[in-house]
């Protein structure tokens, strides 16, 4: 996560969802000027602070990659939360210290575990995640038909089995092996393409619409169950649009995850379930609450990740720069 502390201005809107839509409008240059190369690359994530908008708040967040502005991150308020109680941007206290964040889809709290001054680890409460539709048949242009289950949790996901995967040369299934990356995100345009093509999934409340991410879990012999007395869990891959392999576990992905378990009485409430990523690095999410999501049954998740800060850079431009908002390949 590239996480913007400072030197940009504050953005018009009277909630961060006004700010988000705004800076979409009039300011993306700026995403792509951080995220795209030669300052970022195909993968990157990011954040931009702000001033909040709520009195609740400590900080108001916009979510940023190469794709566009999300309205939620996990694994990027994980990072956030730790950049601000590691450089002092929030009051520190030990042992838990509390950041209030306002986010495009709500105010999100997370507690950061302080060790003399250093972030152990996050704890958020993310928004109310929900099933949206189970065992759905999708026909995917040169790989056939396919079982998904999609879900959200601050963004959609669509949940396939790896194994189950049609692949170009007609065979089924994909190795989970990290030499077969390139695999996996061809068949996650395609698979997201036909999602959105064949039944695009919007939130009932929000209006929010689209299958950005495709999550691929492992066969159940190598899905690795949770470290704490075998308890549940999964590994995955995950493929964010228009088509990159998420190194993180993905906490809003995590979270829709465990709200698909729990739809199909697999997952109960108050029950940690370990969620690994393709390079083996893992969230602990936790459902602590059923609510609804206009007419949806819902759960309220936390999830339990941790962030390093690997370095601090300034980034500047050249007004003779040929590529001032960077390029794509």
């Amino acid at each position: 996560m590239r996480i913007v502390t400072g030197g940009v201005g504050v953005f018009p809107g009277a909630t961060m969802a006004e700010r988000r839509a705004w800076f979409i409008e009039n300011s993306d240059e700026l995403r792509t000027f951080l995220m795209c190369e030669p300052r970022g690359s195909s993968w990157l994530s990011g954040a931009i602070l702000q001033p909040p908008t709520r009195d609740d708040a400590d900080w108001g967040v916009l979510f940023i990659e190469v794709t566009g502005v999300l309205p939620m991150c996990g694994a990027g308020t994980i990072a956030v939360a730790t950049v601000l109680v590691e450089t002092g941007m929030v009051p520190v206290t030990s042992p838990v210290t509390t950041v209030r964040l306002d986010t495009p889809i709500g105010l999100i709290a997370a507690e950061v575990a302080v060790q003399d001054g250093r972030a152990e680890s996050v704890t958020i409460v993310n928004v109310a995640s929900y099933s949206h539709a189970l065992d759905r048949i999708v026909e995917v242009p040169g790989r056939g038909e396919l079982l998904c289950d999609i879900g959200f949790g601050g963004n959609f996901y669509a949940f396939v089995s790896a194994e189950e995967v049609g692949r170009s040369d007609g065979g089924v299934g994909i190795p989970f092996e990290r030499d077969r990356a390139e695999d996996f995100i061809a068949a996650g345009r395609d698979i997201m393409a036909a999602v959105n093509e064949q039944m695009e999934p919007v939130h009932p409340e929000t209006g929010y619409r689209g299958c950005e991410h495709v999550v691929f879990l492992a066969p159940e012999a190598n899905a690795e169950p949770g470290a704490v007395q075998g308890g549940p869990g999964a590994r995955h891959v995950l493929i964010n649009a228009p088509g990159w392999l998420d190194r993180s576990p993905g906490g809003t992905g995590t979270s829709a995850l465990m709200a698909v378990r729990h739809a199909r009485g697999e997952l109960d409430l108050n029950t940690d379930f370990t969620n690994k990523s393709f390079i083996g690095t893992s969230f602990t999410g936790r459902l602590v609450e059923e609510t609804t999501v206009g007419g949806h049954a819902a759960v309220i998740p936390t999830i339990t990740g941790s962030a390093w800060l690997t370095g601090t850079a300034q980034y500047m431009l050249d007004p003779s720069d040929p590529f001032p908002a960077g390029f794509t390949l």
